[in-house]
């Protein structure tokens, strides 16, 4: 157990974190994010289209788009085009629940609460938040509720599970098909209890969802992305629909809006990157990122890195300038004085198994 953004959190139980890793990619694991928070988002008009309406001055994202029943990831960006905090939105009918991560929730509910005119925002304390991960994850959760199988990859619905009435999304950040799970505090124990007894399912710890999110290409806030780097410079323009890109029918009216549109058109001078290390050793975040062996010209740093279980060796990401942002570059990282060769590679270093 480890101290995080306040909270007790495991990062690894007694199996390890290479068989967590390795029994989540294979059958089905379970992890404890109630740390992430909860925050409900409701118009003072009652009306869903209002409270997005509202909302999408703080992001670059369609959320009047998003239908009900759906969920969509997001980022706050500041004035200045930097990344405040990445989320997940649900449009839940009336009201709209967004998922922040647990270093930034205090802040995101004040941005929140400052700048959404018309709108109350509700921190949820009452709610614990579990995942459920793997190729099992459907079988395991089916033998709970049927209904989950009906759901594609990023549905949102009210089921019943262990007698608690829950919210599940078919979501996750460990690159496979899953589902989390919005259960209220008091049924939490009960409910982890009732999927560990499925044979196929087993506790993860925060070890394992690092490098599983890791072998995905997936961002962890305030190692790869931040208020020092725009969503374009992080390869996340994916996340920005067409309406709000230039021409678009609500075209920027988020901050940063001039950088972000500008880099959406122009290019930028560095990008986020896979990092393939050669032989067995991880390189880890922060090491320095040079154009040559010898460690003449720096170009940037290695942000997230970890020997990856599943392709057997180690991975890493990091930003690059642009014209090196190309499969199959050479760049090296310094390591205790030494220059290592690594590659860049394509994103993610796993084939996703999402469900859609």
């Amino acid at each position: 157990m480890v101290p995080f953004a306040g909270y007790d959190m495991p990062v690894q139980y007694p199996a390890g974190v290479l068989k967590e890793h390795l029994h989540t990619r294979a059958k089905a694991g379970l992890f404890d994010v109630s740390h992430m928070g909860q925050v409900l988002v409701k118009a003072d008009s009652g009306v869903v289209a209002d409270a997005a309406l509202a909302l999408e001055k703080l992001v670059p994202v369609d959320i009047l788009g998003l239908k009900e029943g759906r969920q969509r990831y997001g980022f706050f960006t500041d004035e200045n085009g930097g990344v405040l905090d990445d989320l997940m939105i649900t449009n839940r009918g009336d009201h709209l629940l967004v998922v922040v991560n647990a270093a930034c929730k205090e802040a995101d509910v004040a941005h929140m609460k400052a700048h959404l005119s018309g709108c109350s925002v509700t921190l949820l304390e009452d709610r614990a938040l579990i995942a459920l991960q793997g190729p099992a994850a459907e079988a395991v959760l089916a033998s709970l509720a049927p209904e989950v199988v009906a759901m594609k990859f990023m549905d949102v619905r009210d089921v019943t599970l262990a007698g608690a009435a829950c919210i599940v999304s078919r979501s996750g950040y460990s690159g496979e098909d899953g589902y989390e799970i919005s259960v209220p505090s008091d049924k939490a124990e009960e409910l982890a209890k009732a999927l560990l007894a499925h044979e196929d399912c087993e506790a993860i710890g925060l070890g394992a969802r690092d490098s599983l999110r890791l072998e995905a290409g997936l961002c962890l806030y305030g190692n790869d992305i931040d208020t020092t780097t725009s969503p374009i410079e992080a390869s996340l323009e994916w996340a920005i629909q067409k309406a709000r890109r230039a021409g678009g029918e609500r075209e920027g009216g988020f901050p940063g809006a001039g950088r972000i549109l500008g880099e959406l058109a122009n290019k930028t001078s560095r990008r986020r990157v896979g990092l393939k290390p050669e032989g067995k050793a991880p390189v880890r975040a922060h090491a320095k990122l040079f154009a040559d062996a010898e460690g003449q010209r720096e170009i940037g740093e290695v942000t997230s890195g970890t020997f990856g279980p599943s392709v057997e060796g180690p991975v890493a990401m990091g930003y690059v300038p642009s014209e090196l942002a190309v499969p199959g570059k050479q760049v090296f990282a310094e390591v205790r004085g030494k220059y290592l060769p690594l590659t860049v590679a394509s994103l993610p270093f796993i084939t996703p198994t999402y469900k859609r």
